[in-house]
């Protein structure tokens, strides 16, 4: 493979990853904002603390973490593995270490969008005899839009340059588990790599940007049809 088929390769991976982690992640990350943000239970710090652990452990730690629950020695890891879905040393053990690591930017956002809006304006939704899911989906989630959007896009960048629990869980095999980041650092280890790292600095770059600008746009069209309504 060349040098410029494997950047595109690695390109390909990412983007894939990002897209399923991005995929996975959203749903869950907006329940577990709502619980965060309206919640009334016990254990709510404790599930924050958790929710937000990946953001202050080592990115190292959490990888090799992922390696003794999910790896081929592991009795979990064998049973996903027999099910058909192997984790570590696989591309869905990157997607599994990319949710985890985008995870608590996603809840963060959403959850500050959920907090963020008026109770009263849910609870006057109650009165007038709509359900819990009614008032949310007529009154909160239009509101939220642009955290969900704002969270989204920060769990697919995060996602997009997630390196350090990655290449720890599924190492870094070309045209397998070698994302963006992990194809940098390789090129940065040979001797007059700087000119094939410098061209997937740029496509990451691009991306990233893409990314943002598509949110931003989307957000505002969002914006403007919830004004007009």
């Amino acid at each position: 493979m060349t040098t410029d088929a494997a950047a595109w390769e690695a390109l390909r991976l990412s983007l894939w990853v990002s897209l399923w982690a991005t995929c996975i992640a959203v749903p869950l990350a907006l329940w577990v904002a709502w619980l965060l943000a309206r919640g009334r239970f016990r254990g709510k710090t404790l599930l924050n603390a958790l929710v937000h652990l990946p953001l202050v452990l080592p990115p190292v730690v959490t990888g090799y973490l992922l390696l003794v629950a999910f790896g081929p020695t592991a009795p979990l890891g064998r049973l996903l593995e027999a099910l058909g879905i192997p984790l570590a040393f696989h591309w869905t053990g990157a997607v599994l270490a990319a949710i985890i690591m985008a995870f608590p930017l996603m809840v963060r956002a959403m959850q500050l969008a959920i907090e963020a809006v008026d109770p009263k304006l849910e609870e006057a939704a109650a009165t007038l005899g709509a359900s819990r899911a009614g008032v949310f989906a007529r009154v909160t989630l239009p509101l939220i839009v642009p955290g969900i959007l704002a969270g989204t896009v920060m769990g697919f960048a995060k996602a997009m340059g997630e390196f350090g629990a990655t290449i720890t869980f599924v190492a870094n095999i070309p045209g397998q588990t070698q994302t963006l980041p992990s194809a940098i650092w390789t090129a940065l280890q040979i001797p007059g790599g700087e000119t094939q790292a410098l061209m997937m600095v740029v496509m990451a770059c691009v991306v990233a940007l893409g990314a943002v600008v598509a949110s931003e746009a989307l957000a505002r069209r969002v914006a403007a049809r919830i004004a007009g309504a």
